[in-house]
């Protein structure tokens, strides 16, 4: 799970910094999943100690978590704005709502990740 932690860690960093490009570098909220996504590496990075594991991963998914919370309404506003309703900040919500995506993966692959190790754990 390090390596999956520091690749959407990485994701996110390359859309905060894409956005934040695309739209002319005025708008520096545009870096929010950037910010996410350096913890995520930094809690990745430590994950790959075996001693360390356990924290590393519980927090990375706490701050997935809190970020998914933050953009998961973004999903509705994007799913009008692909349909050719307008919205408010197009970019903003398409930004937002590729984060929560990538986010509930994650939470999602980590959740599994923790019950197979419980499993592993108790056989």
């Amino acid at each position: 799970m390090a390596r999956i932690t520091i690749l959407v860690g990485l994701l996110l960093v390359l859309l905060g910094v894409g956005f934040f490009a695309g739209t002319g570098m005025q708008h520096r909220t545009a870096l929010i999943p950037a910010g996410f996504g350096i913890a995520l590496i930094i809690l990745g990075r430590q994950a790959r100690s075996e001693a360390r594991r356990k924290h590393a991963m519980h927090v990375a998914v706490l701050i997935a978590l809190l970020g998914f919370g933050g953009t998961a309404r973004s999903l509705e506003k994007a799913a009008r704005h692909l349909s050719g309703q307008p919205v408010d900040r197009p970019a903003a919500v398409i930004a937002q709502a590729v984060m929560a995506i990538l986010l509930g993966v994650f939470v999602g692959l980590s959740i599994r990740s923790f019950i197979q190790a419980r499993r592993n754990r108790a056989s």
